[in-house]
């Protein structure tokens, strides 16, 4: 199988190394295909001889470096990457008709499908840490294919510089554990780090906690996580399949490396507190802004932001192996909806397409309520029916997980978001509320069941081992009453806002003029992103004119 997993590297770089020198023209899209069609289905079957128990195992190609590994994580994400990568290929090869560089396009694709599974299926440090620096790279070449386009230069570049910042990190935790350890070998690392969990830096630094916040770092910034993220949603003037591969598959990587260095944030719990309050932050950040776009494209970076920093703070509670499925579900659902933007924006333009229903007459034509059900039931049902589809899938899959905190959390929010939903169909205005209820409580249903399967045959895919399981969710723990009390203040903040918006459709003239004007300030905030690009703006323009003074004081020195 190591020798599989080998050949599925080498056959995207032969195509790549082809489809580059060769002279093949408009034929250069079906040979590239071709070799990734191959590529999938290598992926396919090391995933099913996995899932059917072939044992983990590694091939050597050098005793220092170049080491790759068959193993759960790996193939999983091999055919992730593989497939959405044959999706873009296809995509590809009318929609980049019109291009010049053709064939260089597919070629540079290629190259990017190699070094995504090369990350994911490096066994040494050093393999995996070149392999996280060259996608960047060839993700600035792919962004700046359209060369005439001084926008598409700019963000690229900007993306560029971001990556090159939350690279070092990585490259940082990798020198480390080979001065302490001697070795690059992943699995070698990994073992000395759990023997031993309370070794320390010279300067009485701990290793573990050191290593997993450097490698954090890393990947909030791949992630595009909060303060990380300007860069995912200006960079709209590359290809649209570019696009696709960036937002389905390369900002993903978060969550891949987080899940490749478990055995490190197992030893660093403390570390996972603040990878739960970064994603927190971020997802709340990403839905806020996603919200105020009005360009097609732009919303979908923003979502893409809101999305990674869920998937992160997933990380955060422990909960790794469903963070791989929220990769994956994502990276799938995300890849449609950017090759299908362009058609959308072309058949908005001609008709917006929206039917006329209770949704479109309450969000758009905000007509007044015709008829609701009693506000107290529904209150009731909001709070009720949640919660207990919640804990009836968990009780499912097993009863003793509810006594995870990182459950309980990912329950909390799932309970949040369906309640969410009921409170909004009972200000909606519809003459048969009921059949709205009942058509929501059957979505919860389906979503929440899949969700908890899904999540849990993940769980048992990537982590057999139920002792590690039981310690990454301890790690992510944290003192019984300061969880208490996030649960009651998140818990209090939630149905103050309940009221609020119950108080804002029972209010007086004045009150609505005080409401609009909060509101007006509210959208100006988010409508300029809080402001960051322009602190950021104003930032470089003040590093720039420091620069230009000492430059010229330098001269006469």
């Amino acid at each position: 199988m190591e020798r599989l997993v080998f050949l599925l590297i080498i056959l995207p770089l032969i195509s790549a190394g082809i489809v580059g020198f060769g002279q093949f023209g408009r034929r250069s899209a079906a040979i590239s295909i071709g070799f990734n069609v191959a590529v999938f289905a290598i992926a396919l079957f090391l995933l099913a001889a996995s899932l059917d128990g072939v044992p983990n195992g590694v091939l050597h190609l050098n005793p220092v470096w170049g080491s790759v590994q068959f193993d759960p994580l790996a193939v999983l994400m091999a055919a992730v990457i593989s497939g959405i990568g044959l999706i873009v290929h296809v995509y590809s090869r009318r929609y980049m008709a019109e291009e010049s560089g053709y064939a260089r396009f597919f070629a540079l694709l290629d190259l990017m499908v190699v070094c995504l599974l090369l990350m994911v299926c490096a066994a040494d440090l050093l393999t995996l840490v070149i392999a996280w620096n060259l996608i960047g790279l060839v993700l600035f070449w792919l962004l700046d294919h359209r060369l005439a386009s001084p926008s598409a230069y700019r963000y690229g570049f900007w993306t560029f510089i971001t990556y090159r910042f939350g690279d070092l990190p990585l490259v940082l935790a990798a020198l480390i554990l080979h001065r302490l350890y001697g070795s690059w070998s992943m699995a070698v690392v990994f073992a000395k780090v759990a023997a031993d969990p309370t070794m320390t830096l010279a300067g009485g630094l701990p290793v573990a906690e050191t290593v997993a916040a450097l490698v954090a770092l890393s990947a909030f910034a791949r992630s595009a996580q909060f303060l990380l993220h300007n860069w995912l949603p200006y960079t709209m003037d590359g290809p649209t399949p570019v696009s696709a591969l960036m937002h389905a598959g390369i900002v993903n990587a978060g969550a891949f490396i987080i899940n490749r260095f478990a055995p490190v944030f197992v030893a660093a719990g403390v570390v996972l507190h603040w990878v739960f309050v970064v994603g927190l932050v971020t997802a709340i950040a990403g839905s806020l802004l996603m919200l105020a776009q009005n360009d097609i494209k732009k919303s979908l970076g923003y979502s893409t932001m809101g999305q990674m920093g869920f998937m992160i703070m997933e990380c955060g509670v422990g909960a790794f192996s469903l963070a791989i499925f929220h990769l994956i579900a994502h990276g799938l659902f995300k890849a449609t909806l950017f090759l299908s933007s362009g058609s959308a924006i072309n058949q908005a333009r001609a008709d917006d397409g929206v039917p006329k229903s209770e949704l479109y007459t309450f969000v758009v034509e905000r007509r007044p309520t015709a008829y609701r059900q009693p506000w107290q039931l529904m209150a009731l049902i909001t709070l009720a029916v949640p919660a207990g589809i919640l804990l009836i899938a968990h009780w499912l899959v097993g009863a003793g997980i509810l006594a995870e905190q990182g459950a309980i959390v990912l329950l909390f929010f799932g309970w949040i978001t369906g309640a969410q939903l009921l409170f909004s169909i009972h200000r909606m205005d519809s003459e048969n509320p009921w059949r709205m209820v009942s058509l929501a409580v059957i979505s919860l249903v389906v979503i929440v069941l899949g969700y908890t399967f899904i999540s849990h045959a993940f769980d048992l895919f990537l982590y057999p081992d139920a002792a590690f399981r039981r310690a990454i969710f301890s790690a992510a723990a944290i003192s019984p009453v300061a969880f208490d009390g996030v649960v009651v203040l998140v818990t209090l903040v939630i149905v103050a806002g309940w009221i609020l918006a119950y108080r804002a459709t029972h209010q007086d003239k004045e009150s609505d003029d005080r409401t609009t004007r909060s509101w007006l300030i509210y959208y100006a905030l988010i409508s300029r992103e809080f402001y960051i690009a322009d602190l950021y703006a104003a930032a470089s323009r003040g590093v720039l004119s420091a620069s230009r003074r000492v430059n010229l004081w330098l001269r006469w020195v």
